[in-house]
């Protein structure tokens, strides 16, 4: 597995350049660009209904009453034997796949805090992250993708922000996507003033990532970014990134020491069946640049033996970032 040399190589230098005009999906094909001023563009607005709407439980949608905004990137989901190197945003499947995960059970747990834009746009496949960190084709497909989120940002700051507080948020490619747009639109500029706080969740960020943007360290602290990866207490991932430079904040206490949180300090997570809210079943330490959580118990998870719980980061600590949200 090649994932270490792209994934270090995009945490210890400065990142990806800024986003360029490209549109090549591979071997010259040419994807069409998304169109932010229609609809179809985007994946959760909170002008129409979506997936972003759903709540879980009893938990109400109060994007019509919210005073801040939610710019949400989904994290990849284009996977497979598919031949390009990016996702067609006009591919009905593939939205569809991504309504019904990322955007029904990420996007929508921050619909108690403010109203959910989530842009489609042309992701990098997987193998962008399975290759070697000088692999061109990696590196245009990450470049297209940003191209896409710089768009939709754009599009989204002179239609709809109206000069209202914003949420970052974004999983895994879309943490990587939101941590490009903070240092792009919001470390030492004048934006940084609506930043209520981000939350790149799944994908490491350096405590010093940026200038004028520091990690969170209190539950109500704002202007700040929250990042965490999530794997089973006592396993060290030898191929990911590690150590005392990485940015972690517990989201169940949202401090940053080390110290452990039981379960039943969390609010409960939201899980496969979306309906049904799990109070309790989530522990969290901090360790060594990464976050540990015992296996949790839910009808089913006698199946689930993996380590790394990378799908779960969110959905884990589902109505913790949901009401953290809230409060910033």
């Amino acid at each position: 597995m090649k994932y270490v040399p792209i994934l270090v190589v995009l945490l210890y230098s400065c990142g990806m350049p800024s986003a360029g005009h490209l549109s090549r999906g591979s071997e010259g094909v040419v994807l069409e660009e998304p169109d932010y001023s229609r609809p179809d563009a985007w994946a959760a607005l909170p002008f129409k209904e979506d997936a972003a709407d759903k709540t879980p439980g009893s938990l109400k949608d109060r994007q019509a009453e919210a005073r801040a905004d939610v710019f949400f990137v989904y994290p990849t989901i284009y996977v497979g034997r598919g031949k390009l190197w990016n996702a067609d945003v006009y591919d009905e499947q593939m939205n569809r796949k991504i309504d019904s995960s990322a955007i029904k059970y990420q996007a929508s747990l921050f619909n108690g805090a403010g109203r959910v834009f989530a842009p489609r746009y042309r992701q990098a496949h997987l193998r962008a992250f399975y290759t070697d960190a000088d692999n061109e084709d990696a590196q245009e497909a990450l470049k297209l993708a940003y191209t896409d989120v710089v768009k939709a940002f754009t599009y989204y700051l002179e239609h709809y922000n109206e000069g209202r507080p914003v949420i970052i948020a974004g999983h895994s490619q879309g943490a990587l996507m939101s941590m490009w747009l903070l240092r792009d639109f919001f470390d030492g500029k004048p934006l940084r003033k609506q930043l209520v706080a981000a939350y790149l969740a799944g994908w490491p960020v350096k405590k010093d990532q940026y200038e004028t943007i520091p990690v969170c360290e209190r539950p109500e602290q704002t202007g700040c970014f929250c990042s965490w990866r999530s794997f089973r207490y006592g396993y060290v991932p030898r191929k990911f990134p590690l150590g005392d430079t990485i940015a972690v904040v517990n989201p169940v206490s949202w401090q940053t020491n080390d110290a452990y949180v039981p379960a039943s300090e969390s609010r409960g997570s939201v899980l496969r069946d979306f309906q049904t809210i799990y109070p309790g079943i989530a522990d969290a330490q901090i360790v060594n640049g990464i976050l540990w959580l015992h296996k949790p118990k839910f009808p089913g998870s006698v199946f689930v033996v993996r380590r790394n719980y990378h799908v779960a980061d969110f959905n884990f600590f589902y109505l913790d970032v949901r009401e953290n949200a809230r409060q910033r």
